[in-house]
């Protein structure tokens, strides 16, 4: 297990530096009320006063609920200055005239809540000098489980090295609220939703896997296949002839 002590205070460093090098006055990220936002919020607020979280349900029931809930409890246990941006009317619009030229598939449909989100905080961030602080973890990058020019796009991201064990022992260590904790891990896309029954396999077996320890074939097959499929996730793929 890793030092926690340590670990939080290199990452707080991490984020100040960053912040000072780039001249930004804060830091905006999307507080969706899940674990990785409420790590990464924790830590934000530790390193610069002057840090926003945005809440910004699209179209799900949870997102309205649970998640803006557990998004606002965090904030206000941690200080963390919070917004809401209601998104689904902008997708509403999104979707009528995409659909002018194109039937949408379930897949263009759940990736379009991320894409606004991105769209928003770098709106927020441009207006006020700040950076888009990232909530990705190690674990959904691998398997490509977030989505490119959403979620995916941030200035800065402290957590991005972390499994999603860590990002639980973590936050256990940090006493966040069980609320969070507890949760199943979900995207709040559509309702119903949650990670580890889209993918496949639970997370703990994919930090299994991706830490080099025993596990069945089928979770090796299921991640290394989520691996090859989205390779195009994680790199440029710009010709350089």
């Amino acid at each position: 297990m890793r030092d926690y002590k340590k670990e939080f205070d290199k990452r707080v460093l991490f984020i100040k530096d960053i912040l000072k090098k780039s001249g930004a006055s804060g830091i905006v990220y999307g507080n969706s009320g899940g674990k990785d936002s409420a790590l990464v919020g924790i830590l934000c607020k530790a390193a610069c006063t002057d840090t926003v979280g945005v809440i910004m349900p699209c179209t799900s029931k949870r997102n309205y609920c649970e998640d803006s809930e557990d998004a606002e409890y965090v904030a206000e246990i941690y200080g963390i200055e919070t917004r809401t941006v209601d998104l689904s009317p902008v997708k509403e619009a999104e979707i009528k005239a995409i659909e002018k030229i194109v039937s949408l598939n379930s897949s263009a449909l759940s990736n379009m809540a991320p894409r606004l989100r991105m769209l928003t905080l770098y709106a927020v961030a441009a207006s006020e000098n700040r950076l888009v602080c990232g909530t990705g973890n190690r674990s959904e990058s691998y398997v490509g489980y977030f989505t490119k020019w959403g979620d995916g796009a941030y200035d800065m991201n402290p957590i991005a090295d972390l499994t999603v064990t860590e990002i639980y022992e973590f936050l256990r260590f940090l006493d966040a609220p069980s609320r969070i904790i507890e949760k199943a891990p979900s995207a709040g896309l559509f309702d119903g939703q949650t990670d580890e029954g889209e993918m496949g396999m639970t997370y703990a077996e994919l930090d299994k896997y991706i830490l080099g320890d025993d596990v069945s074939e089928k979770i090796r097959v299921t991640a290394e296949k989520m691996h090859s499929a989205s390779e195009h996730k994680r790199c440029n793929n710009t010709f350089e002839g």
